[in-house]
């Protein structure tokens, strides 16, 4: 198991130190990393709920590890079909949800295991969906902390996220980093491998199922571009300023209290303090000042905007239209909201 810990150590520090990944297909071969993956997911509710075979965990050996690892070494390694069944959601529609293998969940752990190793370091710190000590109330732990006199929330919410992954731009963002074809060819075998729903073949022409190990980690790695737009792009063009100027306002009502204390009148000292408790001492309309602040979860994302509300539908527009053109993704109009 250490052998293990110490291949996803090495990922760690190439990915923290931004150097590609050349062999990740290799680290399929080491039985440490099988038995590691097992430890984490063979207690899961799951494990025991088969796929479109009748294989669960309860059939788990050193043999069938070491079948695996012999068809890596030959490239002959094949990933089945998912069940696919559906879910209620809240609004009353059906989730897909897809059932891999007990082969393939422990397969698909493994690159799982990989993936987040070497990616994690180089990660937003503003992602907060599927992360190792991160959660909801971490991203809600930051937006209370850090996003004081915010004027606008953008809502974000990406349609059909986990299933309408593009496989060729997920490949590609993979290829950018990861210099190994065997590797990416075994990611693209997985994706492309098709469902079973009512016993009937269908082709996943996009998307990672929801219920396999690796979509969470494939899709922040997808969003990561995502991240990136907004932290270089929209953040430095719509935040300037150091600090709002004072309110005029409550700069004349600073200075009427300390004329009543000079008087000693404390009856208009109270009045005037009163009155100052019910306005920002900073100016909520500086045009020299704009904030836009970010945070993500899985494919819910949050946007917080000092400014008018007109820069607030530019920036939901151009966010949008990235989403749309380099990553084929579409906001859910029903979700997709500004509040003040």
């Amino acid at each position: 198991m250490q052998r293990a810990k110490t291949v996803l150590g090495v990922l760690r520090e190439r990915g923290r130190r931004g150097l590609p990944c050349d062999e990740l297909y290799r680290q399929l071969f080491n039985p440490q990393l099988y038995l590691l993956a097992y430890g984490r997911i063979y207690a899961n509710h799951g494990a025991m709920t088969p796929g479109v075979t009748s294989e669960t965990v309860d059939g788990m050996s050193q043999r069938k590890i070491n079948r695996i690892i012999e068809a890596m070494r030959h490239e002959r390694y094949r990933f089945k079909p998912v069940r696919r069944i559906r879910i209620p959601k809240k609004n009353g529609k059906m989730r897909p949800l897809g059932l891999p293998t007990w082969s393939d969940k422990l397969v698909g752990e493994v690159i799982r295991l990989l993936l987040e190793a070497y990616y994690e370091p180089t990660f937003s710190d503003r992602s907060h969906g599927f992360r190792p000590r991160r959660g909801c109330h971490t991203a809600l732990r930051e937006v209370d902390h850090a996003w004081t006199g915010t004027s606008w929330f953008i809502e974000g919410d990406t349609a059909d996220c986990f299933g309408s992954l593009d496989h060729q731009i997920l490949l590609s963002i993979l290829g950018e980093k990861v210099h190994d074809q065997r590797f990416l060819r075994l990611v693209r075998n997985m994706l492309k491998a098709g469902y079973l729903e009512d016993w009937r073949w269908g082709a996943t022409l996009s998307g990672a199922p929801q219920g396999g190990a690796t979509s969470p980690v494939l899709s922040n790695i997808y969003l990561h571009k995502m991240d990136e737009f907004v932290e270089t792009v929209l953040v430095p063009e719509y935040s300037r300023g150091k600090r709002r100027a004072r309110n005029p306002a409550y700069l004349e009502l600073q200075n009427l209290l300390a004329k009543a204390r000079r008087r000693g009148d404390r009856v208009q000292a109270r009045a005037v303090r009163q009155r100052m408790v019910s306005l920002p001492s900073a100016d909520p309309n500086d045009p020299a000042y704009r904030r836009l602040r970010y945070i993500r979860y899985a494919d819910d994302h949050l946007l917080g905007f000092t400014g008018p509300k007109a820069e607030a539908e530019q920036i939901k527009q151009r966010l949008a239209q990235f989403l749309r053109d380099e990553l084929k993704l579409e906001l859910s109009q029903d979700k997709t909201l500004i509040t003040h």
